[in-house]
């Protein structure tokens, strides 16, 4: 008996690299992540404004987004909605890497669904890997 489509996927999915969907607008910050990212083993495809974050998500169906949230276009706010409401996308893991300290906004993330919310100026490449690693089960 032939496999189902969908366990081939699984059994593909199992052996690959986690994908991770890089939406930051600042090429030098993305540059930095996507080499660190890439030597984790992960595969990463980085888009720079909230719209090509809604089709990539769709598209390339990522294990995790990792979210800016000032960006052209849409918000990361609009994005992590979206995101959320959308049947395709609800249970992704999406981690807010943000330069917004404030606790409302913080809040309004949470309140959106987000998996884990990290301000740049507090946090090093180092525990942003961790936090992926953590929230895709990567020891």
């Amino acid at each position: 008996m032939e496999p189902s489509q969908d366990q081939d996927i699984n059994v593909k999915n199992a052996d690959s690299p986690k994908r991770i969907l890089l939406v930051e607008d600042d090429d030098s910050l993305a540059s930095v992540y996507t080499t660190r990212l890439q030597a984790e083993g992960l595969d990463v495809r980085r888009v720079d404004n909230g719209e090509d974050a809604l089709a990539a998500a769709l598209s390339y169906q990522p294990n995790l987004v990792l979210l800016d949230v000032m960006m052209p276009k849409v918000s990361g706010f609009d994005v992590l909605d979206i995101l959320r409401n959308t049947p395709e996308t609800a249970d992704l893991k999406i981690i807010m890497l943000t330069a917004l300290s404030q606790d409302s906004d913080k809040e309004r993330a949470e309140n959106l669904g987000v998996d884990d919310y990290l301000v740049k100026s507090q946090v090093v490449i180092a525990d942003v890997i961790e936090r992926i690693k953590h929230h895709l089960n990567i020891t």
